[in-house]
C-alpha cells in the first residue's frame, strides 16, 4: 500500500481475492516480442483472468542503455509486427514511455491487474531495474513473476569444478551440451478474453524510434533486407535450414556467399526462442537432413551467444572495463580522423572498408569482416574497443549487450577466452582469403568493381594502366591508406610486449 501511495496511485489492492474476481495478468514484453515459446506469456494466459500485454520504452531508469539507432528501427517495426499478431487474437499491445516500476504500477492500478509475469534480462542495467521492480510490486501486494525465455541456461546454473564462472568457451559449450536444455517450446497459446479495453496507449510513431539522424532515413534500405517480428524470424529459420545451412562449417567464413542465418536480430529482440532454433536445428540434423558438422558448427554459434551471456552476468563491467586488468594500463591512442574514415569505410583497405559501408547500409556486417574491421581498429590504429564497441552499439540491428562486449574484448584480447593481442588480423591476406573473388568488396566498395580479383584487395599493387582502365584514382575515387599495416603490426607488437615486461 505505500509503495503506491508513495507513486501517487489510489487503487486498494485486496487481498484474498476469490477465483471468479481474479484480476487479470500482465504480460511485459522487452526482448521476447513473440506469442510462441514465451514462458511469461504462457504463465500468464494460465491465470485465466485475461492478460493485459504491455511494452514499456524505458530510456530513464539508472543502468539501461538507450538502444542505439539502427536498433531503434527494429524496435519500432517489431512492435508493430507484434501488434498485429494480438490483435488477430483478440488482444491489444498497450505501449508506455516512462520508468519501468512507476509505468508498471500505474498500468496496474488502471487494469486491476493482480499478477505481472516476463522473462529475464540479462545485463546489469536490466536486471537492477526487474529487480527494484519485482520489490515493488511484491510490497504492493501484486504477485511478480521472472520466467526463463531468452537463453537455453540460466547463466547461474553452469558452473566450473571449482564452483565458478567459465571464461573458456571450449568446456563451457561442452558442459551445456552435456546438460542439455528445454527441447519442447511452447505450443501456440490460446488467447481466452483480454482486457486492455479503454487502456490508455502511447502511439508507436510518436515514439521516434525511426533514425533520422545521422543522416536523413539512412535506414532506407532496412526495409528490403530484413523483415523483423515473429512471422519474419520463422521464415528467415526456413530459408537457412533450406538453403543457407548446407555448407556452414565450410563457407561460414565467405562474406561473398549466403551461409550465414541472419537470425541474431529476431534472436536479440525475442522474436524467436534459442530453444526453437536449437531444437529446429537438431531436428534437421537427426533426419539426416542437415550434415552433423554444419549442424554442429552453427549450433556452436548459438552456444558463443550463451557463452557471452553467461560472461555478462557473471562480470557486469564486461561492457566498460577490460576483463584482463593488465589491459588497463594500455596506451591507446586519440585518432579522431583514424576513427571517423574507419566508421565511414574510407580506410584505404578494401575489406574494412566493404564491411564498414556495408554496417552503415545494411544495419549489419558479416561476422568474419566483423573480425577484420576490430582488429583494424584495435591493432593497426591502436584505438580503444570501446570506441568500436559503441559503433557497433548505433549502427547495428543485432547490437547485444553481451555479444557486442564480449566479441570486442575476445579481438582486443583483453577479454575472456580472447584471441591474443598478438593475433593481427592482415586485411589483405584476409580479403584474399575470404574474399577471393572480390564479389563482396565490389557489392559495397563499388569505385574498385573494375579492378580485376588480383588487385581488389591491394589497389596500390596495381600497375597505373590497370587503375586507368578501372577508373581507380588512387587518393581522388578511393582514399590512400591511412596507415601501412607492416608499420602498424610492429608497432602494436612492441607496444604489448612493453606492456607484458611492465606486470
Amino acid at each position: 500500500m505505500a509503495a503506491l501511495a508513495k507513486h501517487g496511485k489510489t487503487r486498494q489492492i485486496h487481498h484474498g481475492m476469490s477465483e471468479t474476481h481474479k484480476g487479470p495478468a500482465i504480460v511485459w514484453f522487452r526482448e521476447d516480442l513473440r506469442l510462441d515459446d514465451n514462458p511469461a506469456l504462457a504463465a500468464a494466459l494460465k491465470c485465466g483472468g485475461g492478460i493485459v500485454a504491455l511494452y514499456i520504452l524505458d530510456e530513464q531508469s539508472e543502468g539501461l542503455r538507450p538502444l542505439g539507432g539502427a536498433a531503434r528501427w527494429w524496435l519500432h517495426k517489431s512492435l508493430e509486427a507484434l501488434s498485429d499478431a494480438l490483435l488477430e487474437r483478440g488482444a491489444r499491445l498497450i505501449l508506455r514511455r516512462g520508468k519501468s516500476t512507476e509505468t508498471l504500477l500505474d498500468v496496474v492500478n488502471r487494469s486491476g491487474a493482480t499478477q505481472v509475469h516476463w522473462n529475464r534480462r540479462y545485463s546489469p542495467g536490466g536486471i537492477a531495474c526487474d529487480t527494484a521492480t519485482k520489490q515493488v510490486l511484491t510490497d504492493c501486494g501484486i504477485t511478480a513473476v521472472s520466467h526463463p525465455g531468452n537463453l537455453l541456461i540460466e547463466p547461474w546454473e553452469m558452473k566450473t569444478g571449482s564452483g565458478g564462472p567459465y571464461k573458456v568457451f571450449t568446456p563451457f559449450w561442452k558442459a551445456v551440451r552435456e546438460r542439455g536444455w528445454r527441447t519442447e517450446p511452447f505450443a501456440a497459446p490460446q488467447f481466452p478474453a483480454c482486457t486492455a479495453e479503454g487502456m490508455e496507449s502511447d502511439s508507436l510513431d510518436g515514439w521516434g524510434l525511426l533514425p533520422t539522424a545521422p543522416e536523413p532515413d539512412w535506414a532506407r534500405e532496412f526495409p528490403d533486407l530484413w523483415q523483423p517480428g515473429e512471422a519474419g524470424a520463422r521464415e528467415r529459420l526456413k530459408a537457412f535450414l533450406s538453403d543457407g545451412i548446407g555448407g556452414y562449417a565450410r563457407l561460414r567464413d565467405r562474406p561473398d556467399r549466403e551461409n550465414t542465418s541472419r537470425l541474431s536480430p529476431h534472436l536479440r529482440f525475442g522474436e524467436i526462442s534459442p530453444q526453437m532454433i536449437a531444437c529446429a536445428v537438431s531436428q534437421a540434423r537427426d533426419s539426416g537432413d542437415v550434415s552433423e558438422r554444419d549442424a554442429d558448427k552453427f549450433l556452436a554459434e548459438v552456444g558463443w551467444r550463451e557463452f557471452s551471456h553467461h560472461l555478462l552476468y557473471h562480470f557486469p563491467d564486461l561492457p566498460k572495463e577490460n576483463l584482463q586488468a593488465k589491459f588497463d594500463g594500455f596506451p591507446w591512442r586519440n585518432d579522431d580522423e583514424g576513427l571517423k574514415a574507419w566508421q565511414q569505410g574510407m580506410t584505404g583497405y578494401p575489406i574494412v572498408d566493404a564491411g564498414m559501408r556495408e554496417l552503415w547500409r545494411h544495419g549489419t556486417m558479416h561476422n568474419r569482416v566483423r573480425m577484420i574491421a576490430a582488429s583494424f581498429l584495435i591493432k593497426d590504429l591502436m584505438i580503444h574497443w570501446r570506441a568500436g564497441e559503441a559503433w557497433f552499439w548505433e549502427t547495428l540491428v543485432d547490437a547485444d549487450h553481451a555479444n557486442n562486449a564480449a566479441s570486442w574484448q575476445w579481438v582486443a584480447g583483453s577479454g575472456a577466452d580472447a584471441a591474443p593481442f598478438f593475433r593481427i588480423f592482415n586485411p589483405v591476406l584476409q580479403g584474399e582469403k575470404h574474399d577471393p573473388d572480390g564479389d563482396y568488396v565490389r557489392k559495397f566498395v563499388p569505385e574498385l568493381g573494375r579492378l580485376p580479383a588480383k588487385y581488389i584487395h591491394r589497389p596500390w599493387d596495381a600497375p597505373d594502366d590497370i587503375l586507368s582502365d578501372a577508373g581507380v584514382k588512387p587518393g581522388q575515387t578511393y582514399p590512400e591508406r591511412i596507415v601501412d599495416h607492416a608499420y602498424a603490426r610492429n608497432r602494436a607488437l612492441a607496444v604489448f610486449k612493453a606492456l607484458n615486461n611492465g606486470k
